[in-house]
């Protein structure tokens, strides 16, 4: 696999994400069109709580020998971290620094980085390029969510 595409990658899920959210007034990102289901707001409020995680666990995984990544419940987050009082914008932006800055040294690190792994707390040992995939994935995961919330306020 060529990390460099996969890094390519990563970065424009920052594009993607604005392109979904553009738009919207401030009720709508903060409307639930889909009962039981978060907004918009919610939604990237998630992904930009999840990004400085996954670059701490990058970064460790590079810098220390296995060192121990701690999983977060997007559930506990999502009720105790004031998603709806955040600014959509500002969440984009940290999105796009944090991608930004990992993207460079991502790009910078040795080729037999990529196998390091860390420890996490529930799924055992990660290496640097899963963690990699996995949050590269996580954009592309949620922006159907976000086109159904759209397509239900008629957006």
């Amino acid at each position: 696999m060529d990390m460099n595409s996969v890094i390519d990658e990563y970065l424009a899920g920052t594009a993607k994400l604005r392109e979904a959210t553009a738009g919207l007034s401030y009720e709508q990102q903060r409307t639930r069109p889909v009962a039981g289901k978060w907004s918009v707001l919610e939604v990237v409020a998630h992904l930009a709580d999840f990004e400085p995680v996954y670059a701490d666990r990058m970064k460790r995984v590079i810098a220390e020998e296995t060192p121990a990544l701690m999983s977060g419940d997007p559930d506990l987050f999502a009720a105790s971290l004031a998603y709806h009082a955040r600014d959509l914008d500002e969440e984009l932006r940290l999105i796009e620094a944090v991608r930004g800055q990992m993207a460079r040294i991502l790009r910078q690190v040795d080729p037999a980085a990529w196998s390091r792994a860390g420890k996490h707390s529930s799924d055992g040992l990660i290496s640097l390029q899963t963690l990699l995939t996995r949050i590269t994935n996580h954009i592309p995961h949620h922006l159907p969510f976000i086109v159904e919330k759209r397509n239900a306020m008629g957006v």
